[in-house]
């Protein structure tokens, strides 16, 4: 039986230890470092969350090398741990691998099939995985953009696997850049909703663009909001007017945030221009849909976001949501931020709405 408005945190000392980047900054890898947890558990633990009645720390599921195979061919699987074991190195440009990678990256699919599992069993009410390295880059054959395991696809087959959960999922990618690896999976996968707001360059292109709507049965489950550099707050909250019809209409059993904080304004290697309260606001309404139409069933997994200082307060945000309190954004982010974008972001907006019109009957 579910206990009543219990949130579940789920994380590790591991993350804020291993995988760590033997390249000096301002290299782009070495962004994605274990500071990115040990400050977000140290802040947290000063803030008091752990000891809030309604939150459970919960650990990252222990996990056989069996499931990763789920997700990922035994080549790549084998290529990370064969790397690991020599010491470590880099793979293209945007990869590296440390001796612990294979372990700890590992232990990050655990985290995220723990922190969806426990909401399926009734343990916890919603959850927030605290994990690295992030995972939406990541496909069955190769690391990509800082990702080793796609950590959100294997938490998916694994429940669907071994639980035999097979109803609809819906998954937000609020990362600054496009989930390419998640979108893959499930891009003719009926069951499966996959939305993404990212920054897109309109002048080179890219992968990520609206017209990219799933194929076969999955045709229009898969959507993507691209938006320019320089959205704030009011921007980004504008995927609220597809979001709701779709989800009502959707009806997932589920709902998985693949949460990015590189949209945040002082992120190193995003040009978007949020700040600390989107993230709670986007939380609450996330929350009040999923009460709405899951029974508050809903999962934000971290991926991205590299702005030591600022990272901290965005998770505290979406934490404060969760728990129905009211947040309070540190004095630094009381700044007035130029519009560069909104204009911009309601043309999209627009144009993507005529483009799904024809696979949803709520828009």
């Amino acid at each position: 039986m579910k206990h009543e408005f219990k949130l579940g945190i789920v994380t590790d000392d591991a993350f804020g230890i291993m995988h760590d980047p033997p390249y000096p900054k301002p290299s782009f890898i070495s962004f994605e470092n274990p500071s990115r947890i040990s400050h977000i558990i140290t802040f947290l633990k000063n803030q008091k969350i752990f000891e809030n009645k309604r939150v459970i720390k919960l650990k990252p599921l222990e996990i056989g090398e069996s499931v990763l195979y789920l997700a990922h061919s035994r080549y790549h699987v084998d290529s990370i741990k064969r790397i690991s074991s020599l010491g470590g190195g880099l793979l293209e440009d945007e990869v590296f691998v440390t001796e612990d990678t294979f372990k700890v990256a590992k232990m990050a699919v655990g985290g995220a099939i723990q922190a969806i599992l426990s909401i399926i069993s009734g343990e916890i009410n919603q959850s927030f995985a605290l994990i690295r390295p992030p995972g939406h880059h990541a496909i069955r054959e190769k690391a990509s953009g800082l990702c080793i395991f796609n950590n959100i696809a294997n938490a998916i087959y694994y429940v669907r696997e071994y639980m035999n959960y097979q109803e609809k999922i819906a998954i937000f990618d609020i990362d600054d850049h496009f989930g390419d690896g998640v979108a893959r999976y499930f891009y003719e996968d009926p069951n499966v909703l996959y939305f993404s707001i990212h920054e897109y360059d309109f002048e080179m292109g890219d992968v990520g663009m609206m017209d990219e709507l799933g194929s076969s049965e999955g045709l229009g489950k898969n959507i993507n909001f691209p938006v320019p550099p320089g959205i704030i707050n009011h921007d980004f909250l504008k995927i609220f007017d597809l979001i709701k019809p779709i989800l009502r209409e959707f009806r997932p059993s589920i709902i998985i945030v693949a949460t990015g904080f590189d949209m945040y304004f002082a992120d190193p290697i995003g040009n978007c221009q949020l700040t600390s309260a989107a993230y709670h606001q986007f939380a609450k309404n996330m929350l009040n849909l999923s009460e709405e139409i899951c029974e508050g069933r809903l999962a934000f997994i971290l991926e991205g976001g590299y702005s030591i200082i600022g990272l901290k307060y965005c998770v505290l945000a979406i934490l404060k949501a969760l728990l129905n309190e009211t947040y309070s954004p540190p004095e630094f982010e009381n700044i007035t931020l130029q519009n560069l974008a909104s204009n911009e972001v309601d043309k999209i907006k627009n144009a993507l709405l005529k483009l799904l019109v024809p696979y949803w009957n709520n828009l």
